[in-house]
């Protein structure tokens, strides 16, 4: 016990020195919100590896535009740190900056939906979700939809609303099939075991947690998998098969203690104070909820945390009768601020509203409200609009010819790489046939093509970071980077970016039987919608409309 104290301390501090750094950096830009302290919060996030990619703001970007992004980063930030009000006040900020059509509103809503869960509000976690959910059904993306959706299900499911919820994951489950994303077919089963174990079925439980465990491990996603092992034991302990499931969740926490993550740490913590007690193991099974109860307390969780305490009830009922009355009044307390009357009666009345083959619109006072203003705006703020649009699209343009000429470049660069015996120096390159086609010194072309070939190894093992890339060029990350800057005048992340796009415009046309999710998986994507998603950014189109181009 004392070393798991240890570990929790050490970790907290670390993640403490971490979170002063976010804290500190949004804390300047709430003061003076400018694209220099929009960009130095962004630098802190990739720093942290919170976020992939570094995101860096035009000195044209507009005040809302910086806050709209900053604050919905930071309420993703804060979520991620347990600190749920502050993520909260963060979330509703941005979403007031978002245009009514921006499809990205979406991302913000379904953000606000499992905060309000975290809080216990259902009530509003539905409304969020429901909203998501819309956005993402008009915008047509299964990927998307199955997304939100499984995040509704979720609510519902929290709220004691297991058999609506399995009307959502089951819509959920049909979108991810068409979608053909592997990963979030993963995540969907994962839920609709968890829905089918809150409903008793674990007999259909069980199968969808073992089927999302096997694509995890596919995928080679060491911590998803993590989290469907512990899925299964929910629908072992349903099917009474205690042991087994004790031994699943032995395996779960060490790999969640050593992640860091202790949110589900906590959750797996009360399952297997659950499964001892089961066995007739109490006092074994008391300080697994005990340390469950604490760290769903310190993360402001109450959901989880009443049933840390329950569990503890139920473990001193027989050991120490005072114990167990100071933990059953503790859990009714809980039990009696998280579920009201009116909570209920509010999630009843979204089921009612809720399809089977689509959502309904609803609240059209609101609606009517925000039309209102959106004319108000639209002619108050018109020719402002009308400006700003022209040097967005400016942007956009100058940003795609500045790529699409570096992804000429490379495509050159990767013909003449074909062609060039494995014996190649720099004294040996022979000049392009038109300056025009690669304007860099021959030791440059040679780096640059020993880039390109490293990246696109990268890509097959899913180690392309520019970490590794630096590594398999012998070089530090700075050196990597200044002599990338020197022969091609860009940074490695963009790149490897342009690499990318170049060899997935090559696969989209040059095989058109190959699948979507297959191109992505190819170029060192993880699923098929961060990939449409960065294609569409890059080149304005989806890559299926580029193929049908």
């Amino acid at each position: 016990m004392k070393k798991q104290l240890l570990v929790w301390f050490l970790a907290s501090s670390s993640l403490a020195i971490w979170a002063q750094n976010v804290d500190e950096a949004l804390s300047r830009f709430d003061q003076n919100p400018s694209v220099s302290l929009a960009n130095d919060f962004f630098d802190t996030l990739f720093k942290q590896e919170f976020i992939d990619e570094q995101t860096v703001f035009p000195t044209s970007a507009s005040t809302d535009s910086l806050q709209q992004q900053v604050w919905f980063w930071a309420a993703e930030w804060l979520y991620d740190q347990a600190r749920f009000k502050e993520a909260e006040s963060y979330a509703l900020k941005a979403l007031e900056k978002y245009h009514p059509s921006n499809p990205e509103k979406a991302d913000c809503l379904n953000t606000l939906g499992c905060i309000y869960v975290r809080l216990g509000d259902f009530k509003q976690a539905a409304t969020y979700a429901k909203q998501s959910v819309e956005i993402e059904v008009r915008e047509g993306d299964h990927d998307r939809i199955s997304s939100s959706m499984n995040t509704l299900a979720g609510i519902y499911m929290a709220g004691y609303q297991a058999k609506e919820a399995e009307q959502i994951i089951l819509q959920a489950l049909d979108h991810a099939e068409q979608a053909d994303n592997p990963a979030r077919k993963a995540i969907i089963m994962g839920m609709a075991s968890e829905i089918y174990h809150a409903l008793g079925n674990d007999t259909i439980a069980l199968p969808f947690a073992e089927q999302a465990y096997e694509i995890e491990k596919q995928l080679g996603r060491e911590s998803k998998m993590i989290v469907r092992l512990s899925q299964k034991a929910s629908a072992l302990i349903g099917l009474h098969r205690y042991k087994e499931a004790e031994q699943a969740l032995r395996t779960c926490i060490p790999s969640l203690r050593q992640m860091g993550d202790y949110h589900s740490l906590a959750i797996d913590l009360n399952k297997l104070g659950m499964s001892l007690l089961c066995q007739k193991r109490p006092s074994e099974a008391i300080p697994y909820y005990k340390e469950a109860a604490e760290l769903f307390s310190k993360m402001g969780d109450l959901y989880n945390e009443i049933h840390s305490h329950r569990g503890l009830y139920e473990c001193y009922w027989d050991l120490n009768p005072d114990s167990a009355k100071i933990e059953l009044d503790y859990f009714d307390l809980l039990k009696d601020s998280l579920y009201t009357h009116s909570t209920a009666e509010s999630l009843s009345r979204y089921n009612a509203e809720f399809g089977n083959d689509q959502l309904t619109m609803e609240n059209q006072a609101v609606r009517s409200a925000h039309l209102r203003t959106i004319i108000i705006a639209i002619i108050v703020l018109l020719l402002v609009l009308l400006l700003a649009w022209f040097m967005v699209r400016r942007i956009r343009q100058h940003e795609q010819k500045r790529i699409e000429a570096l992804m000429h470049e490379i495509s050159l660069l990767r013909a003449q790489a074909v062609n060039t015996p494995a014996s190649v120096t720099s004294e040996t390159i022979a000049e392009p046939a038109s300056v025009a086609e690669v304007q860099v010194p021959n030791e440059d072309r040679l780096f640059l093509m020993r880039v390109i070939e490293a990246v696109n190894e990268g890509f097959a093992n899913k180690q392309w970071s520019v970490e590794v890339i630096a590594s398999k060029l012998n070089m530090s990350v700075q050196t990597f980077r200044r002599r990338l800057m020197s022969a091609a005048g860009e940074s490695p992340k963009a790149f490897i970016s342009a690499i990318q796009m170049e060899k997935a415009a090559k696969l989209l046309v040059d095989q058109p039987e190959l699948p979507i999710v297959d191109v992505a998986f190819r170029c060192g994507f993880d699923d098929a919608s961060s990939f449409t998603h960065t294609f569409k950014r890059i080149f304005g189109i989806t890559p299926t409309q580029y193929r049908e181009r």
